[in-house]
């Protein structure tokens, strides 16, 4: 027989072999359901974890990634606290002088890679308008650049100027929150509404921002800088400072610019540590990073203790139906079936055994997925990689605890076989 031939009527036998395989091994897991399941749960479980947390671990990183760390194009914070990881860190931040308005404008004047240096500060407060009242309205006084800078715009009226922030004037820019709360339906512009003891006059509505994690970021009155500290600064307030680089390249070089500017206005010697912190995305997120990097171990051993404990009770099964099935095996091995025959049936079993219960399992995460998308703020998102990663596993456990149980089935001397009454 020609090689080619030969070798497609072996890639026909073998077709034949593993499709008659694949059919018992479906007949008997459908002969075994209840069997079956409960062989399947620790995978179930195992695979149900896995993709479950990865889920919802992707979909805050990359919530995260664009509500939380993201501080505006080309952005980074310089403020009092920095990022503070632990308490004596926290002890030892309370000791740093705060940052004054001419330490923002020194940054303003100075820093020649910064196309925008703002200052922020806010607090909360309960607000009336007509004898109606909201409790809790972020009070923002920010310098007249932070509202392009943090993507706000207004739906009617304007944004603050630089004039307002000049002559102190007692105008705001309100959020869509008050808006609904106090106008809804009506012209809010050149309405006086009272925040505190202090009343504004409102110059623009601004458009929805949303919310980050179920917490409305339209639940603000915005006023200038320069008003807000001549009506609401207390002892001890320290001023957020935004500094937006020219561009993304500039980003390292702006911070080391921001940082020599500060350090001589405070008068630090040379090894003396910042008396303040810088604050940037990749910084924000590396914070962030380290914090879910626990979580996903304690799910990695959850998952490899489920898939342990799920491939010993596929063994053990799959032990039980060698001993069930001697005679079966018997007959095979009396009519021409080689020891490889036997090995890939029970393989096949095992595996399909396995990979049935990563199916579930997957099902299950992604109904659970939808259900906490539905009902909660959680935001979440399943890579198509994870499932193929749960799914692959699953298959290896069953290909791995089922190695032992096939091997020893295909062992059995077809005479001995023949004779177990079964």
């Amino acid at each position: 027989m020609p090689p080619r031939s030969q070798f497609l009527s072996e890639a026909r036998q073998t077709s034949v072999a593993l499709k008659e395989t694949l059919r018992l091994a479906l007949d008997t897991l459908r002969s075994h359901k209840l069997r079956t399941f409960l062989t399947l749960l620790g995978v179930i479980l195992a695979v149900t974890t896995l993709v479950a947390v990865m889920s919802v671990l992707n979909g805050l990183n990359l919530y995260v990634a664009t509500k939380i760390a993201n501080l505006g194009a080309n952005a980074f914070i310089v403020d009092r606290f920095g990022i503070i990881t632990n308490q004596q860190a926290w002890w030892n931040a309370q000791k740093r002088p705060s940052i004054k308005p001419d330490d923002v404008e020194a940054l303003r004047t100075d820093m020649s890679l910064a196309s925008a240096v703002v200052g922020e500060q806010q607090t909360t407060a309960d607000v009336r308008y007509n004898g109606i009242r909201m409790e809790n309205v972020n009070i923002v006084g920010a310098s007249p650049f932070f509202a392009p800078l943090e993507a706000i715009d207004v739906s009617s009226g304007r944004l603050l100027t630089d004039a307002d922030e000049t002559h102190r004037s007692p105008v705001c820019v309100i959020g869509q929150d008050v808006y609904k709360k106090f106008f809804a339906g009506t012209n809010a512009i050149g309405k006086t509404i009272r925040p505190g003891q202090s009343e504004y006059e409102i110059v623009g509505v601004a458009k929805t921002l949303g919310t980050v994690l179920g917490q409305s970021r339209d639940n603000f009155v915005l006023i200038t800088l320069s008003t807000y500290r001549k009506e609401w600064l207390k002892p001890d307030d320290t001023i957020m400072v935004f500094i937006q680089a020219r561009s993304p390249d500039l980003m390292p070089a702006a911070e080391d610019q921001a940082r020599v500017i500060l350090r001589a206005r405070h008068h630090l010697k040379y090894d003396d540590p910042d008396d303040f912190g810088i604050i940037e995305p990749s910084s924000l997120m590396s914070l962030w990073k380290s914090l879910t990097g626990n979580i996903f171990a304690i799910a990695v051993w959850v998952t490899s203790v489920f898939l342990v404990v799920g491939g010993i009770v596929i063994m053990n099964i799959m032990l039980a139906s060698v001993t069930e099935r001697t005679r079966e095996i018997g007959v095979r091995k009396a009519l021409g079936a080689r020891r490889r025959h036997i090995i890939m049936q029970f393989l096949v079993e095992s595996s399909l055994l396995a990979t049935s219960g990563g199916a579930i399992g997957v099902v299950l995460a992604l109904a659970l997925a939808f259900l906490v998308r539905a009902i909660s703020p959680v935001p979440i998102s399943t890579p198509i990689f994870v499932i193929v990663i749960a799914l692959a596993l699953s298959t290896a456990v069953g290909l791995f605890f089922g190695i032992y149980p096939a091997v020893r089935a295909s062992r059995l001397n077809p005479i001995d076989a023949l004779r177990v009454e079964n």
